[in-house]
């Protein structure tokens, strides 16, 4: 990588930390780059402050904070998995500090929708939409999600239970997300998704929007973190 040092705030999503991160972050920042990896609240290193209080709303303040108080512009945004719904609440507030945003085989929510109303979540028996099995949901097995066998075990150790209210409260968005110069939709094609695979058409069918297909489990960062490192890396020029 030769770009110019460029701004990534990488954004995890349910059930993780920004633990996740490390070896794309790792790359980034041997080449000159800044990365930020936040922890949402209650997840990871920051899973003592689980509540049932925290919702949506909780997480995209996470990450505006962040953009805020350490002064980012030019920030190229990514969302992993149910960080898409995060990015795109934090581009509503924060659009003017964004010059690209990536989707991470993510939800690509549209107004007024909740993950409850775009995935199978409350099928497993898991979570329904009233939410009667408590305050969190216990993560799904990394074999779930189609992750490379050598880090299963990592993965299962490291991921905790998520905030209820994140997978109920429905976003609110309006627009800022397709007005952001640069728009790319990052598909793991070895794991099988129905929203995934929409979310990857609707981008597909807007000329404004790149694609690019990843032969890997759901877990991008953690399966192909070389690969995945290049290609945010390329949006430094549009920076």
């Amino acid at each position: 990588m030769t770009q110019s040092p460029g701004t990534f705030v990488l954004v995890h999503g349910s059930w993780q930390g920004g633990w996740c991160w490390s070896r794309v972050a790792e790359i980034l920042r041997a080449a000159g780059h800044r990365v930020f990896t936040p922890t949402l609240t209650g997840l990871g290193e920051r899973s003592h402050l689980f509540s049932g209080a925290i919702t949506l709303t909780t997480h995209i303040a996470d990450v505006v904070n962040v953009l805020e108080w350490e002064d980012l512009t030019n920030v190229i945004l990514c969302g992993h998995s149910y960080g898409g719904f995060v990015i795109s609440g934090a581009a509503e507030r924060m659009e003017h500090r964004l010059s690209s945003i990536v989707f991470l085989d993510a939800f690509l929510p549209n107004d007024g929708e909740a993950i409850v109303d775009v995935a199978a979540i409350h099928r497993t028996g898991l979570v329904d939409s009233a939410g009667r099995n408590g305050m969190g949901v216990p993560p799904f097995p990394a074999s779930y999600f189609f992750s490379n066998e050598a880090d299963r075990a990592y993965v299962d150790a490291k991921c905790v239970m998520q905030p209820i209210g994140t997978f109920l409260e429905k976003i609110q968005i309006n627009g800022a997300r397709e007005r952001i110069p640069r728009k790319t939709y990052i598909r793991a094609t070895n794991y099988a998704s129905t929203w995934f695979d929409e979310a990857r058409r609707r981008c597909a069918a807007d000329p404004a929007w790149e694609i690019h297909d990843l032969p890997c489990g759901h877990n991008v960062m953690l399966d192909l973190p070389d690969v995945l490192a290049e290609l945010l890396a390329a949006h430094v020029t549009a920076a």
